[in-house]
């Protein structure tokens, strides 16, 4: 073999070995292999969770996660085991009957019962209403919303976590009454959440208005986001904007706040493809979490799925979180770790590992993976 003969055979080989590297790639996901995900988690909680809990806040969000399951799959295990707790907890959230004693500042008493995590359970109370038909499935969301509805207060929702309890609970309402009260004290609501919490200039929500900057800081002097805080509030707007009217008066509002956040949550998230509990400073809380990763993960979906996003800037980041997701997070018995326990803000040293999980960091992980499932299905995002 000549010289030049040699260097052309010893071009062709390299091209051979760069297209076998490249064909030995890790592929994306596909449908068929998340839905399959979607069923080994989901069943994994739900046969070692057999008793059924109450109807507050941590049991109530991963019901959410349950039905999209379900609506996903079809799978009526799912339906049964979410209307099965509805009924043990009686279609209600906190039970107090007598209204001179209800209340909406923190608590987890019967009395509590305009309390927004008391309220997210009407959220799957509704939407088992939609698969069979039943007044008495959301009797009680309505008493409780329509007396709430009829008061002179504003400031029920004084927390960040509470726009995702409440918010899709009033979309959801509206939708299957008519009733145009839902949607007017919703943007009531949120105007007051909005003032107390939201930060124009990074377009991040802090928790609540303890932790506002300068009052509040990181360990390091930085503004304090808490991941799953603004997680549960970008997943708050893909379920409104999935519910509300098309031609409603405060849409395009809306619609600016979820773009400008998920545009703001898109830029810190981790080259690992997590989002750390304090989300602009990552030293403060080092390591995953899930949850809120899990939620930016359904939100940015969500975007994707239905015109608001960008694909090209935003599908890098949903797979690079959907990666950890399931290679981190998700563990081989089918459950899920690194959830940050319940609390409200990323606490220095607390430790979150492989064993950490929780039954709405679960419900997390399957609005995400339902949300990515709808996205490999459009034949588009599969050239």
């Amino acid at each position: 073999m000549n010289h030049a003969a040699a260097l052309t055979w010893m071009g062709a080989a390299a091209f051979c070995l760069s297209v076998a590297s490249c064909s030995e790639q890790p592929k994306g996901p596909n449908a068929e292999e998340v839905v399959a995900l979607i069923h080994k988690v989901n069943r994994h909680w739900q046969e070692t969770n057999p008793e059924h809990g109450r109807s507050f806040w941590d049991n109530a969000a991963y019901h959410t996660g349950n039905m999209e399951a379900y609506f996903l799959t079809g799978d009526t295990a799912y339906y049964n085991y979410s209307e099965a707790w509805a009924e043990h907890n009686e279609w209600k959230g906190a039970k107090s009957d007598n209204k001179e004693d209800w209340k909406y500042s923190y608590g987890e008493s019967d009395d509590y019962v305009l309390f927004g995590d008391y309220q997210i359970c009407f959220q799957t109370y509704a939407d088992l209403y939609t698969v069979k038909p039943d007044s008495q499935k959301i009797a009680r969301a309505r008493e409780v919303m329509e007396y709430e509805m009829s008061t002179d207060k504003h400031d029920y929702w004084w927390w960040a976590d509470g726009l995702y309890m409440v918010m899709p609970v009033m979309t959801k309402l509206h939708k299957l009454t008519g009733n145009p009260l839902y949607l007017e004290k919703l943007h009531e609501y949120w105007q007051y959440a909005d003032s107390l919490m939201y930060d124009t200039e990074a377009c991040l929500y802090y928790r609540d208005g303890k932790y506002v900057y300068p009052t509040h800081k990181t360990v390091n002097g930085k503004k304090d986001f808490w991941a799953r805080g603004d997680g549960w509030v970008l997943a708050a707007w893909a379920k409104v904007l999935g519910d509300l009217p098309q031609d409603n008066v405060y849409r395009k509002e809306y619609e600016s706040r979820y773009e400008a956040m998920a545009k703001a949550v898109a830029a810190c998230q981790q080259p690992e493809g997590y989002w750390t509990r304090s989300m602009l400073d990552p030293e403060h809380a080092p390591g995953p979490e899930t949850s809120g990763t899990a939620f930016f993960t359904y939100g940015l979906l969500w975007g994707m799925n239905n015109g608001y996003l960008d694909k090209a800037v935003y599908e890098p980041v949903v797979m690079k979180a959907w990666n950890y997701l399931t290679t981190v997070a998700l563990q081989p018995d089918g459950s899920v770790g690194y959830v940050q326990p319940i609390g409200e803000k990323a606490i220095p040293g607390q430790v979150v590992d492989a064993h950490s999980t929780a039954n709405f960091g679960v419900g997390a992980f399957l609005l995400a993976a339902c949300e990515m499932v709808r996205y490999l299905e459009n034949p588009a995002n599969n050239e």
